[in-house]
């Protein structure tokens, strides 16, 4: 076994960009993710920037970071065009990591800096929040987007409102229309801190408004992180004594709405990753994508597990290429929920193609019943709408994801599975005590009757026995499952 050298610029080649991009998180995501991309478009376009991370909380990995002079391998594995890939890349785009709270003025002097462009972050979906109790002379301010503008502010006095040195900012953030929710937090601060600001705050609000660019944006990569089984066979296959490896599927998917006050063409020149051949699409509204995401990746997830688990089939790959519940799981994606969306067909087919590869991925053991926690939600979210959808365009009801919704209620039944293995179901108080009650009737009419009509679980939908022919077909499916089993209800649709 050769000995493993230590990480950092003296014993690895590591390049010297400008600082363009300010990151506020150091974590696995962005480390495979963002700087992957960023990684990628230094070395096939013109870009020629580095990142320098912000620690967004006071405990973060900054030390760590600089420790390894900021380098680090992403470890990628999955399928691409059916092919098995595992493959691994020293990424060198982080110039060097600060910690905010003990190097405030460090953190500060990045907005002095000319050739800085872009604001990144992911600070998890609490980190786009307004917290009044954040003062204009914190150093640093607690929440994320009080700190950014913090660094807004000295760079609009640095250099005196120049239009030229406004930013782009990209949150990636897992929420909806996360950019709208950051510039609305950030109009907040500019409020709060109004009397600090004194005779700048109109000009710097307009400063603001006109010439910084807040994206919304979508992200879309798994990210296991650290390999802590494999490390060692990794360590050994790279040489060096790498404690940073991050481990990601292949696929990545990063949609970037268009800010409203600039042109589309111009922020893909000055952030050109579809240049660099990379799944960046920048588009004039992220929406469609986000439907498109929720619709044909959320949504089979959530049926196909409860489905797969009565079968007996415990990991997902297993269920994709399972005679008959790999048959369910394209009917649902093919023939129901892609109907039901609004992108170019062609667009569709190949992003389901590309969620089905990612199903069937060879490296990880993804586990049905990790996804069924709180499945009655999922499938308000995620699958509802395509039934309804898909009802009003074909005039029936789709029978794949209306036997998912089945599966999904015998499963909240409890009991034993065909081979023996315990059901235990997990969900709000309330949701297990309506199914206990339902199903101590041992009536499947009332059963679908009490679910479907749970306005608490469905929200805006109302009562869903409203929906024509819904009750009868759950009911149907209800006693079939109970009668026949699972598979053998599964092929009698297919």
């Amino acid at each position: 076994m050769k000995k493993l050298q230590a990480l950092n610029k003296q014993t690895a080649p590591k390049s010297v960009m400008p600082e363009k991009i300010i990151q506020f998180g150091e974590g696995n995501f962005l480390r495979a993710f963002v700087d992957w991309i960023v990684w990628n478009m230094d070395a096939k376009t013109n870009f020629n920037g580095s990142v320098v991370v912000v620690q967004p909380i006071e405990r973060g990995m900054a030390d760590w970071l600089n420790g390894q002079d900021c380098l680090y391998h992403v470890n990628l594995q999955g399928r691409l065009n059916g092919e098995a890939v595992n493959s691994l890349e020293r990424i060198d785009v982080i110039s060097r990591a600060l910690n905010p709270y003990s190097q405030n003025a460090a953190f500060m002097a990045l907005a002095e800096q000319p050739e800085i462009r872009f604001v990144i972050s992911n600070t998890t979906e609490a980190g786009i929040a307004f917290d009044d109790s954040c003062k204009f002379t914190d150093a640093p301010a607690s929440s994320y987007p009080g700190k950014l503008v913090q660094l807004l502010y000295r760079r609009f006095k640095t250099f005196e409102g120049d239009p030229k040195k406004g930013l782009i900012i990209m949150p990636c953030e897992l929420i909806f229309l996360n950019g709208h929710h950051l510039k609305e937090c950030i109009y907040k601060y500019i409020e709060l801190w109004k009397e600090d600001l004194g005779e700048d705050y109109e000009a710097f609000k307009e400063w603001f408004t006109k010439y910084n660019y807040v994206c919304a944006t979508l992200v879309d990569r798994i990210v296991p992180g650290f390999p802590r089984k494999e490390i060692a066979e990794i360590q050994e296959k790279v040489g060096y004594k790498d404690n940073l490896v991050v481990q990601a599927e292949i696929f990545h998917l990063w949609v970037i709405e268009k800010p409203e006050n600039m042109d589309i063409d111009a922020l893909r020149e000055e952030f050109p990753a579809e240049k660099a051949g990379l799944h960046v699409l920048i588009a004039e509204s992220e929406k469609p994508y986000h439907e498109r995401k929720v619709t044909l990746l959320n949504g089979p997830h959530t049926v196909l597990s409860p489905v797969a688990y009565l079968s007996g089939v415990n990991i997902v790959r297993d269920a994709c290429n399972h005679e008959v519940i790999g048959k369910y799981i394209h009917k649902v994606q093919f023939e129901e929920l892609m109907e039901t969306l609004n992108l170019p067909i062609d667009e569709l087919k190949q992003f389901a193609g590309d969620v089905l590869e990612r199903f069937n991925n060879p490296y990880v053991d993804h586990q049905v019943t990790s996804i069924m926690l709180n499945s009655f939600p999922k499938f308000q979210a995620r699958d509802l709408p395509g039934v309804k959808v898909y009802l009003e365009r074909k005039g029936e009801l789709p029978k794949g994801l209306v036997l998912g919704l089945a599966a999904i209620i015998t499963y909240y039944k409890g009991g034993k599975r065909a081979d023996g293995a315990e059901i235990v179901p997990n969900d709000a108080q309330e949701i297990m005590d309506l199914l206990k009650n339902l199903w101590s009737t041992g009536d499947t009419r009332k059963v679908a009757e009490g679910v479907l009509g749970a306005t608490f679980i469905w929200g805006e939908h109302g009562d869903l026995n409203t929906i024509p022919g819904l009750t009868d077909m759950v009911t149907g499916f209800l006693n079939d499952i109970q009668e026949k089993g699972m598979l053998e209800t599964v092929k009698s649709i297919l």
